[in-house]
């Protein structure tokens, strides 16, 4: 009764099931890598949040990047700022999606070196090309609060560095070309102000897309196991069905032979 699996659309049928099981349980292994990668991640980020403040000079030095562990960090830094070096990042967006920029500051250290300070968002007026006007930052010695961040890239953040902008505009926040321009020992990275607050619109909120993105990486990898586990479940309702269906046919031609001819 089950020669039937001998055709050819049964043959089909059976292969393409063989080979969905082993595709399915490779894709809820890679989102199970992706969550494990996204939950390790997360746990950095909470971790870096939670820690206590430092000196920013413990954590960033000229020349150096900034890591995932320090990532996030909460630094305190005392010096001047330099708003006759001030430039402005564009295409920046606030919380209600407006393009504007992000304000960025030289923060001149007492021992000389230069932090950059993300001061936060103010609006585009126009066509962007004339430098905006900007809140003041507190005049002589201050101390600043803020989270460490990495030098943008390219790479990293997908925006492009466009050259040829106009004068005091840039479109990515790098320690590096900032050092060659402002010809200063500057730190790596750079800081999100947070303390004192920041007159316009603070930077961006500080989250991480894998942390809503864990939990459904999770749904996705218990998602393909089941479809996995449910391919040969299927395909045995199928080859039963198709037996059940034989069988009745057959019976139904067998009968059918049996009445006797109509006079």
């Amino acid at each position: 009764m089950y020669r039937f699996l001998m055709s050819r659309q049964w043959v089909i049928v059976t292969l393409v099931a063989i080979a969905l099981i082993p595709t399915m349980i490779e894709l809820g292994i890679w989102q199970m890598h992706r969550y494990e990668m996204r939950s390790a991640r997360n746990q950095l980020v909470s971790d870096a949040l939670a820690a206590k403040p430092v000196p920013v000079e413990q954590l960033a030095s000229p020349g150096n990047a900034v890591t995932k562990t320090e990532r996030y960090r909460t630094v305190t830094a005392t010096g001047t700022f330099d708003t006759s070096r001030e430039v402005v990042v564009r295409r920046r967006v606030n919380s209600d999606d407006e393009v504007g920029f992000h304000v960025l500051t030289p923060f001149v250290l007492t021992d000389g070196k230069v932090l950059l300070v993300n001061r936060g968002w103010i609006p585009a007026n126009g066509a962007q090309t004339a430098f905006p006007k900007i809140p003041a930052p507190p005049a002589g010695r201050t101390t600043v609060t803020g989270r460490l961040m990495p030098d943008e890239t390219t790479a990293a953040s997908g925006i492009k560095d466009i050259k040829g902008l106009p004068d005091r505009q840039i479109m990515l926040i790098n320690s590096t070309e900032e050092a060659q321009r402002l010809d200063a020992q500057v730190l790596g990275g750079y800081i999100q102000q947070t303390a004192p607050e920041a007159k316009g619109d603070t930077p961006e909120q500080i989250s991480d897309p894998g942390k809503e993105d864990a939990p459904l990486n999770y749904a996705y990898m218990i998602q393909w196991w089941l479809f996995a586990a449910a391919v040969p479940v299927g395909w045995w309702v199928l080859v039963r069905r198709e037996r059940r269906d034989r069988a009745e046919a057959a019976a139904g031609a067998a009968a059918a032979e049996a009445e006797p001819a109509t006079v």
